[in-house]
């Protein structure tokens, strides 16, 4: 990392940092989105006149369904979230880092406008938007994890940092939501996320490589800006070679800490892990515990408008709150 790269590195460091911060996990700050939404009358045709224990008009709206439909498109999105890792892994594996985030871009681009341009009569589009914006982040993520290649044995915390800034970019939409309440309107705020897709176009350009980083890194190993983008076929040698070195050596000390290493080991395959009891319980720990907090996440709204009593000024301050502490980029 030494010598002249090491500018290059920080400035790839940071602004990846400021992307995986501003733009990729934005889906999570969905409550404070939501409150928008409903103040803007999003499917406000779906709420009606509440029926009291008698079967008389209490004079507050009945918006379950309206509830719904917002619940409904949160679904889609996280599920979209998860479901896409694999696809757009591929993508990344198969068509390198500049085609995976021009991809990114143009998904993300196409859901910030047409978030910007919809409307109460309009609100459907939100169905198509919102899985799009969550493929063109998720896409930001995995081609900025690569960026902890380029710091050697830093390259777990740097990896570990972006995902926290993955979570914490939710404070996004928390943002949208105090500017629409001092006046700037849902549009120019999607509008203005829309422009940023000129700098994602730069950094992928200038700041990122047209392949994959690779790890170990080669000596004097170049891209984005540098002249001579990319490696060397003696330099991809040399990687290999070191990390050949790298494996072996792993191996050599876990055999060292194994009893018993001079026995011959039973090799098990890739299968027999993936149906062991250990596994299987532990996918299903993983499962209940993100299914429960999506669910809690795409019914806060509901959940704190029935708590309120329907007073609009409690739930905001109740939705800032929740939106305060999903920022935790720094754990």
């Amino acid at each position: 990392m030494a010598g002249q790269g090491l500018p290059l590195h920080v400035a790839t460091l940071l602004t990846g940092l400021l992307e995986c911060l501003g733009f990729a996990g934005v889906l999570f700050g969905w409550p404070s989105l939501v409150f928008v939404f409903k103040n803007e009358d999003y499917f406000k045709d779906l709420c009606g006149p509440d029926a009291g224990p008698i079967g008389n008009a209490t004079g507050q709206a009945d918006c379950k369904a309206q509830d719904e439909r917002f619940s409904l498109i949160f679904t889609l999105g996280s599920f979209m979230n998860n479901f896409m890792t694999f696809p757009t892994g591929y993508i990344f594996d198969r068509f390198k880092t500049t085609v995976a985030r021009l991809i990114a871009i143009f998904f993300y681009t196409t859901a910030t406008l047409i978030i910007a341009f919809t409307s109460a009569g309009s609100a459907v589009l939100l169905f198509l938007a919102m899985p799009m914006l969550t493929i063109g982040g998720i896409l930001f993520l995995i081609t900025n994890l690569q960026i902890g290649n380029l710091f050697g044995q830093h390259r777990s915390t740097i990896i570990t940092l972006y995902n926290g800034a993955f979570d914490s970019s939710s404070a996004v939409f928390l943002i949208i939501k105090l500017l629409y309440e001092k006046g700037i309107s849902l549009r120019a705020s999607f509008i203005f996320i829309s422009v940023c897709s000129t700098w994602h176009v730069a950094r992928t350009f200038l700041l990122m490589p047209r392949g994959h980083i690779p790890y170990p890194l080669p000596p004097n190993y170049s891209y984005g800006l540098c002249p001579g983008n990319g490696t060397t076929k003696e330099e991809k040698e040399t990687a290999e070679h070191e990390n050949r070195e790298l494996q072996s050596k792993e191996f050599l000390s876990a055999k060292e800490e194994t009893p018993g290493a001079g026995q011959k080991q039973e090799l098990r395959s890739f299968w027999s892990y993936a149906f062991s009891r250990r596994f299987a319980w532990h996918l299903v720990w993983l499962s209940v515990i993100q299914l429960w907090h999506y669910l809690f996440i795409g019914t806060l709204n509901s959940l704190l408008t029935n708590m309120a009593g329907g007073d609009m000024a409690r739930v905001s301050t109740y939705t800032n709150a929740f939106a305060f502490t999903q920022f935790g980029v720094l754990c």
